[in-house]
């Protein structure tokens, strides 16, 4: 039975797809914020904090480097439920084993955890849309994920209760939907093609040269996720902000997103997508660039994090639906995997670049170097001149 066929029978099937991405959002949103305060408190510099925290990322891009294999031999619900398992088992651990060497490895888990969850999840979603509906489905799927990682820093507040409180009561959520999972979601593979040799050879090179610049989005929209999340709560302490206030302001980078996903996909069904992602990347890189000159005015921060995200909240799913619409269907998997590894090196790159600018004692550089990034991005534009392929 083929994928399509086998989620457009249930639209169950569907809304536990959402769900996962709900849950690994959560996962990323909470994790970041709560470990770098951990590291914080613990006298733990800025350059170590961004480093321990791109350990999630380099799970997850050991696990992009093999996701297409192992998603052909196990088919999509096996590798959702090891993801869950992983992630719900590295959890676990956190609290029990305060440790900064261990807590790298354990994030290294996470990382490869949350990305068998979302190469299964995404790729399931994008290759069961249309030319029509891709920009309207992919930003669903986007503003899933975008809810989960808005609710994920608010797991902050649970510290009140206990170091522990945070890491269990995310991993009683993932056992909860481990159960849904094992219940409801078929067992159901990707479709297989055969075709010509262009098909089944260098399809990863293929994707670069066809659709460099819709893949460019996932690599940013990796660094700002990870690089903020991870540096903002230092960048708040060190500028005078509260703890209440720091995780009152990192929810808005991803409500910015929500408000925004789903007008953004729509316009690029019907405005097409380069335009939006263009005007986006710029509106988005001048918001960054003006937080330092905010200060501790919360909010001013407030409304700058939240057109931000807003902006660039849609990068990661409207890149590519993009290169979906450039690319044959038969090169999606492979082009999945290019993103998610752009993904995974933004995401590595973020947490570091930021914790060591701040260590010189620039800590508004953070955000000037993000809003440099999507400026540079939307000049880019002219020199792309991406059209529909067919092999």
């Amino acid at each position: 039975m083929s994928m399509t066929r086998t989620v457009s029978q249930n639209s169950t099937h569907y809304i536990i797809l959402i769900a996962v991405i709900i849950a690994a959002g959560i996962s990323q949103g909470l994790l970041l914020p709560v470990l770098a305060i951990f590291l914080e408190r613990m006298g733990v510099s800025s350059g170590m904090n961004g480093l321990n925290a791109a350990a999630l990322y380099v799970g997850s891009f050991g696990m992009t480097l093999v996701a297409e294999r192992i998603l052909g031999r196990l088919g999509f619900k096996k590798l959702i439920i090891g993801g869950l398992l992983l992630v719900m088992a590295a959890l676990m651990a956190f609290p029990l084993f305060p440790s900064l060497g261990l807590w790298f490895v354990l994030r290294i888990l996470v990382g490869v955890g949350d990305s068998a969850l979302h190469y299964a999840s995404q790729l399931w979603v994008l290759m069961m849309s249309t030319d029509r509906n891709r920009g309207r489905s992919i930003s669903i799927y986007g503003m899933s994920y975008g809810i989960g990682f808005s609710i994920g820093p608010l797991g902050i507040n649970l510290l009140n209760y206990g170091t522990a409180v945070p890491f269990f009561a995310l991993a009683a959520l993932y056992a909860a939907l481990l159960v849904v999972v094992l219940l409801r979601l078929p067992d159901a593979r990707p479709e297989k093609h055969s075709g010509s040799a262009a098909e089944t050879r260098g399809r990863y090179r293929l994707s670069y040269r066809l659709a460099w610049f819709a893949l460019i989005p996932a690599f940013l929209y990796g660094y700002m996720e990870a690089g903020l999340h991870s540096n903002f709560p230092v960048y708040g302490l060190r500028s005078g902000f509260t703890l209440e206030q720091i995780s009152s302001l990192l929810p808005f980078i991803g409500i910015g997103g929500l408000i925004l996903q789903l007008p953004l996909g729509i316009w690029s069904d019907r405005f097409g997508r380069k335009r939006v992602l263009t005007l986006s990347g710029f509106i988005g890189g001048i918001s960054f660039l003006l937080i330092p000159f905010a200060g501790t005015n919360f909010w001013m921060v407030l409304i700058l994090l939240t057109l931000a995200g807003g902006m660039v909240g849609s990068f990661f799913s409207l890149g590519l639906a993009y290169a979906a619409d450039i690319l044959p269907r038969a090169i999606l998997p492979a082009a999945n995997v290019v993103a998610s590894f752009h993904f995974n090196m933004g995401s590595i790159l973020g947490p570091n670049i930021g914790g060591a600018v701040m260590q010189t004692g620039w800590i508004g550089g953070v955000f000037v170097l993000l809003g440099l990034f999507y400026l540079i991005f939307s000049s880019l534009s002219p020199w792309f001149k991406g059209s529909p392929f067919k092999l």
